[in-house]
């Protein structure tokens, strides 16, 4: 159960209404995850939104490395929602079953082609060791230049933004959907 209240449009303000509207009538579709709360203060919604944008559809880096990138970030912060969300959408970019069921275990993927293993090592160690290896950073600079080294670090603080507040609040996954993740000892 949520830990603050799910606004439906019928009891949201003039300007939440409107950063709601925006928000459905873009490519997300409809109000989802960190946004439920994110629009109770509107101003910080309509912000949050075009950043998140940005990043999830409007970056240098092909679609199955970012939804990649945001795995790794689900997973690092066992979060159900983010994981459930990006699952989807990393299966429809083309990301390989075996290497989302290893993140999803908390394993490194076997047998990955190098700009996946360069982008997966990337997210792990920044969000483990909180910093980048010389090396590691050298293959994802070579490969997609200075904005996607760039991006590739935003998504993943991004992400790990709107996993920390789906978590704090407890926001809920869909009715009738179990947690995709198993707790880590």
């Amino acid at each position: 159960m949520s830990r603050i209240p799910i606004l439906t449009p019928d009891l949201m303000t003039v300007d939440q209404k409107r950063i709601h509207d925006a928000v459905v009538s873009g490519p997300r579709g409809m109000l989802v995850g960190p946004l439920r709360a994110a629009i109770h203060r509107p101003e910080l919604a309509d912000k949050w939104q075009q950043f998140g944008e940005l990043l999830r559809y409007r970056t240098s880096l092909p679609a199955r490395l970012s939804e990649l990138a945001i795995l790794v970030t689900a997973r690092h912060w066992d979060c159900q929602v983010e994981w459930h969300l990006h699952e989807r959408d990393a299966i429809r970019a083309s990301l390989e079953t075996p290497i989302i069921d290893a993140i999803r275990l908390g394993q490194r993927p076997a047998d990955m082609e190098a700009e996946t293993a360069a982008v997966h090592d990337f997210a792990t160690e920044l969000l483990r060791d909180r910093f980048v290896s010389q090396p590691t950073y050298q293959l994802v600079l070579a490969r997609w230049d200075v904005v996607g080294v760039v991006e590739l670090a935003a998504i993943i603080g991004y992400y790990s933004m709107v996993a920390m507040t789906l978590n704090a609040h407890e926001l809920p996954l869909p009715d009738g959907i179990a947690p995709p993740l198993e707790a880590r000892a």
